[in-house]
Parts: structure tokens; C-alpha cells; sequence
């Protein structure tokens, strides 16, 4: 009971050194506490944390206001209001990691599994901080663990666990694993929420995977994404051209962006890789951009699509065909590549109306031979 007489004066003085636009929010939360009220004091609590102005007085009015009835409220909303307030300041600090322990170990306690496994994660991007990938990764590997026996999860858990797992991959650069998880983070918020700083920021790293990614062959999904309007200006407006120029198959352009793209050294440093990926690229679109009555393409086609030298195409299609982006044979007899299926992909405006341009010529070509069949066959007709 002592620590019940002792709230008024802490959140009192809490309110002298908080910003005068908050102090009608401390006194509601202490009258929702006289009242006991925990469910609208709550919301109240979230309002007032959310708020920038609340950082310097977060942590204390956590520890010494949230914590005296922290088992009265949702336990999920209990670890937001812990992430906000673990200062930024501090994050990744021993103190931080204890912090959370400590808010890990109570809601566990408390039965609630969803907040426990929310927790978890926060821990594992605290190693993540203090570069301690072994250990981020043991703690998202128990998230997972619990996340799996789940039949529903609460977007936020399924937003900060990509998140965390996205920045995971990140470290390790693993682009490929990077870009999945980054993207289904992208899935689970709104973008209006991310300052644009971070949109900048996250679209320059999906942009980088995606064209570092070894089995990223599919841009579509990026090109259409609103995160991607952040590189649409700037100095590194030429990586989201970059991305157009892949996905197309466009070597002219790709080569035009040569010199810009040479510019990051982790780009620069993979210029072989990516001179192969711009060309199988390019195998794609001349494979995609023919009817499927026509996918048999000689080897000179082929090089000349891809810029390449004839003895080099065999090659390619081998990578291409090892890669499951396209099936077929090849023909070392005859010079020739027959496909007969090509991966799936999310399609560009651009190349959604060439698949439109086919179906309309192919409607007229149906129709020509209608017309044919119907002329030439008169007379068998006229019989039946």
C-alpha cells in the first residue's frame, strides 16, 4: 500500500519535468488510476508514450508508475510500452538487454505467450546491437519456436519479427534472406508510419539485395512496392533505374549505369556477378517477350540478346536452367535452346501491355484462321 500512496507524488513531479502539452495527461492517468481504470488508463499510457516529447520521462514513469500494476493490463501492450520506454540512447547497452530480460521473464510468468514471444524478439535485436549475431539468432530461433504453435499472431509481433530478422540477415549479408524478410516487414505495417528517413534508408538496402541477391531474378515485387517513391530523387536516385534496367533485361541501360553503380564499393566489387545476372536477365525478357510457339531460339539469337559471345551462351542457359528460372533443352547439334516454361513473375505495367499485345494478336491470328477454315471448307460444309 505504500508504494499506492506514493503514486500521486511521482506522477506529480514526472509532470513538472515533462513537456507542459503533456501535463493534462498525467492527470488523467492519475485520476483512470484512482479509479482503477486499467483498461482506459492504459490506452492513455500509449497515447502519452507514443509521443516524441515523452522520451525524457518514459523510462521512470515505466518503472515507477507502469510497474506497480503491470500485471492489471494487457501483457502485449506492456512490452510496447517497455520498447518505447527503453531509451534509444541506451539501446543495446547491458542495461537494455537486462531490461528486457526482465520484461521477457514477468510476461512469460504471467502465462501470456504472444507478449512473451514479442519480447524475445526485442532481446534479439539487442544482440543484434551489441553484435552478438549467435546469441540475436538462439533468441529468434525460441520466438520461432513458440510464433509456429500460434494459429493467429497480432501484425505487430509478425512486424517486429521480420524486422529483426531482416537486420539479422543484413549483418551476415545474406542479400537473398535480407530481401524476403525486409519486404514481409514492408507487408505487416504502414508505410506512413516509417519516418522518411528509414523508407529512404530501407528502400537503398532492398534495392542493393535485390541486385546482390543470388536467387533474386524477380524485381517486381520491389518495383511495385510505395517504399521504392523514396529513391525516386536524390543521389541515389540511379539504384531504382538500376532495378528497372535489371528486371527488363536492359543492357544498354545497365551499361549507361555502369559508372554510378561502380561508385558503392559493394556493388563494385561484384561487377562480375552482376554482368551475368543483367544477361540472364536479358534471357528471360527475349524468352518472355516471344509466344510460347515460338521459344525454340538458336544460339545467335541468343548472343545477341544478351551481348554475349557465341561460345559463351551455352553457359548462361546451363546457369539459367540450374538457377529454375526457365526449363528446356538445349540443342548443341543444331545451335539451338528450346524452353518450355519459364519461372513465374510479378509483371511491370510495361510488360503486363506486351502480354496484353500478344492475346490481341493471338485473338486475330485465331480468327484469320476461322475465316480460313470456313472458306477452304465450303464444301464439306454445304454436305453435312
Amino acid at each position: 500500500m505504500e508504494i499506492d500512496h506514493d503514486i500521486p507524488t511521482v506522477l506529480a513531479v514526472l509532470r513538472t519535468e515533462a513537456p507542459s502539452e503533456l501535463a493534462g495527461e498525467f492527470y488523467t492517468m492519475e485520476d483512470l488510476w484512482e479509479r482503477r481504470l486499467w483498461h482506459q488508463l492504459t490506452d492513455v499510457l500509449v497515447r502519452v508514450f507514443a509521443a516524441p516529447a515523452s522520451g525524457p520521462v518514459r523510462m521512470r514513469l515505466f518503472v515507477q508508475f507502469v510497474s506497480t500494476f503491470e500485471a492489471k493490463v494487457n501483457q502485449l501492450k506492456l512490452v510496447g510500452l517497455a520498447l518505447l520506454a527503453a531509451d534509444e540512447r541506451v539501446a543495446g547497452t547491458e542495461d537494455s538487454l537486462a531490461f528486457m530480460d526482465e520484461i521477457a521473464r514477468k510476461v512469460q510468468e504471467a502465462g501470456a505467450q504472444d507478449a512473451y514471444v514479442y519480447a524475445l524478439i526485442e532481446v534479439a535485436r539487442i544482440r543484434l546491437v551489441q553484435k552478438d549475431l549467435d546469441g540475436a539468432l538462439a533468441t529468434m530461433d525460441k520466438a520461432n519456436a513458440i510464433l509456429d504453435t500460434f494459429d493467429a499472431v497480432d501484425k505487430t509481433i509478425h512486424a517486429a519479427y521480420y524486422r529483426v530478422n531482416a537486420d539479422y540477415y543484413k549483418a551476415k549479408s545474406d542479400f537473398a534472406a535480407y530481401y524476403r524478410h525486409s519486404l514481409r516487414y514492408l507487408a505487416c505495417i504502414s508505410l506512413a508510419d516509417l519516418p522518411a528517413a528509414e523508407q529512404r534508408e530501407r528502400a537503398y538496402d532492398l534495392a542493393v539485395a535485390a541486385l546482390l541477391g543470388e536467387t533474386i531474378y524477380n524485381f517486381g515485387e520491389i518495383l511495385l512496392h510505395p517504399v521504392l517513391e523514396s529513391l525516386r530523387t536524390g543521389e541515389t536516385a540511379w539504384l531504382r533505374d538500376a532495378l528497372f534496367a535489371f528486371h527488363s533485361g536492359d543492357i544498354p541501360a545497365f551499361e549507361a549505369l555502369l559508372p554510378q553503380m561502380t561508385t558503392l564499393p559493394i556493388l563494385a566489387s561484384s561487377a562480375e556477378f552482376l554482368r551475368q545476372k543483367i544477361c540472364l536477365m536479358a534471357l528471360i525478357e527475349a524468352v518472355f517477350k516471344r509466344p510460347p510457339s515460338d521459344r525454340t531460339l538458336p544460339f545467335a539469337t541468343i548472343a545477341t540478346e544478351t551481348r554475349l559471345v557465341l561460345e559463351e551462351v551455352e553457359h548462361l542457359v546451363m546457369k539459367a536452367l540450374s538457377l529454375g528460372l526457365l526449363r528446356g533443352s538445349i540443342d548443341q547439334v543444331a545451335q539451338t535452346v528450346t524452353i518450355t516454361w519459364l519461372q513465374p513473375r510479378v509483371m511491370t505495367k510495361d510488360q503486363i501491355e506486351s502480354m496484353r499485345q500478344r492475346l490481341v494478336d493471338w485473338d486475330a491470328s485465331v480468327s484469320q484462321l476461322s475465316s480460313w477454315m470456313e472458306g477452304v471448307g465450303k464444301d464439306i460444309w454445304a454436305v453435312v
